[in-house]
């Protein structure tokens, strides 16, 4: 699981290796108004190289408390355990601050994966309603037709028009 950029590097020469399509993949098929941007898709490395950092620096602050715990017993016998309890209720709790920071930093990356997901839906949604709304009043681009209308049922007389 580590991001270190690899990948949006490749992903960027697998675009540039195309036939100067856009949307290799799972876009593939996709109109270009319903692809989903580079942006769309980068990945948030930098944040969750500093939540692991902080989870290892938890860690290694229990580590710390055990070593020190350790060699304070070795040195100065049970006169030691005031204020090893101190400095190991001051360790655990920072160490639990490091690891909390750490998954605060996770859970920012998820819900920004969530908040992507529905900007891209949004978009898509959008797009598909424009396009319905175009078709309903006949002014889709590119048909240089006017209001189209139902072709009348076989009696003659439109039902869509109110009858005076």
């Amino acid at each position: 699981m580590a991001d270190d950029g690899r990948d949006a590097e490749s992903r960027v020469e697998r675009r540039d290796e195309g036939d100067g399509e856009r949307g290799e993949g799972r876009t593939a098929g996709l109109p270009p108004q319903m692809d989903v941007r580079d942006d769309d898709l980068e990945p948030h490395a930098g944040l969750r190289y500093i939540a692991r950092m902080f989870k290892i620096l938890a860690i290694l602050l229990i580590f710390l408390l055990i070593a020190e715990i350790i060699l304070g017993l070795v040195q100065q016998g049970q006169s030691a355990i005031p204020q090893l309890l101190v400095e190991a209720t001051r360790l655990i709790v920072f160490a639990g601050l490091l690891w909390g920071a750490a998954d605060m930093g996770l859970m920012l990356i998820e819900s920004n994966h969530d908040l992507r997901a529905t900007r891209i839906l949004v978009g898509r949604l959008n797009n598909r309603v424009q396009r319905l709304e175009q078709i309903a009043t006949g002014t889709l681009p590119g048909t240089g037709r006017g209001p189209s209308l139902p072709p009348p049922p076989p009696g003659g007389e439109r039902r869509d028009r109110p009858r005076a």
